[in-house]
């Protein structure tokens, strides 16, 4: 085989992956958009978010969010592409957990036992469980139909990894309008919460991405 033809069949086998990498980003850049059309119409910003963005607290739940979103999305398009590993990006997503169970045990360590069940329930469980999956159908939607033009060996993981990351994105918008910036609050129902999301988009997953 000759160099320029060799060349040519690279390319060509090229540029699928690159149409379908670009067709993620702008799919998930809709979703977010979406997701905050959607926080923004319906359930807004605290109240005290100046003062609050003042807490570490507050910083590391919407940081430890934005994160489980990001290394999410990063997992999801490498699971739509033939042919590649997406184990680095899951190796990432174990350090989300790690992190909110260090900030639990360090809340644990400071807190007075007496407060632990306060801070576990906090005030706005319910509203936490309800708004955060709201807020992913359009990320999760989004994040499925991009997955649709790629083609992920295993469905399933490839729509669990679209509902965390759809998940994420939610939690990252709700976190700036929670009252609960307790590590405890947030490993519990944020966690909750996500999950759903995740495995929501692993059975729509099974059934939708299957090629």
């Amino acid at each position: 085989m000759r160099t320029d033809e060799f060349i040519r069949i690279l390319a060509a086998d090229a540029a699928p992956l690159r149409s379908f990498r670009s067709r993620f980003a702008v799919m998930l850049a809709c979703g977010i958009a979406i997701a905050a059309l959607a926080f923004f119409l319906v359930v807004g910003f605290r109240h005290d978010l100046f003062q609050a963005i003042r807490s570490m607290r507050f910083v590391f739940k919407t940081v430890v969010m934005l994160a489980l979103g990001m290394i999410a999305a990063g997992a999801a398009i490498r699971t739509g592409e033939p042919g590649t590993n997406a184990g680095g990006w899951m190796r990432g997503l174990v350090c989300i957990p790690m992190l909110l169970a260090g900030a639990v045990a360090l809340e644990l360590i400071v807190t007075p036992r007496i407060d632990w069940l306060t801070h576990f329930v906090g005030h706005d469980a319910l509203r936490c469980m309800t708004l955060i999956p709201f807020l992913s159908i359009g990320p999760l939607a989004c994040l499925l139909l991009a997955l649709r033009h790629g083609a992920p060996a295993r469905p399933d993981l490839a729509g669990a990894m679209a509902g965390l990351a759809a998940g994420g994105i939610a939690a990252t918008f709700y976190a700036t309008n929670c009252a609960d910036d307790s590590p405890l609050f947030v490993a519990t129902w944020f966690s909750l919460a996500t999950l759903i999301v995740a495995a929501s988009g692993y059975l729509m997953g099974r059934r939708l991405l299957a090629w």
